[in-house]
């Protein structure tokens, strides 16, 4: 079975999720590259525009080339989960 991927395409609060992709990528805040984004666009949307696009691009083709393979990977279940040095488990009352 293969695990779905995360698209940041498909998401409601995202324009073609490049901000966010690249951030994950790179490993820092969207938000940053956010209001880069917006502060140059009031000076020349054109030449935003055709950058965000150009980086729509090349995040599409990166993700297509070369996919995350910790991505792939199943979730660990508890029956996986390292043992604890006592053999007693406290069992704790459930919220409703």
């Amino acid at each position: 079975m293969q695990a779905s991927r995360f698209s940041f395409i498909t998401r409601e609060d995202t324009l073609l999720g490049v901000c966010a992709a690249l951030g994950e990528d790179f490993g820092f805040n969207p938000t940053w590259l956010r209001i880069v984004f917006a502060s140059l666009l009031l000076w020349n949307p054109t030449v935003v525009l055709s950058t965000y696009f150009g980086l729509f691009a090349l995040v599409v083709a990166s993700r297509l080339a070369f996919p995350n393979p910790r991505r792939a990977e199943q979730p660990q279940t508890e029956a996986a989960a390292p043992a604890h040095d006592n053999d007693t488990a406290i069992e704790l009352p459930l919220a409703a």
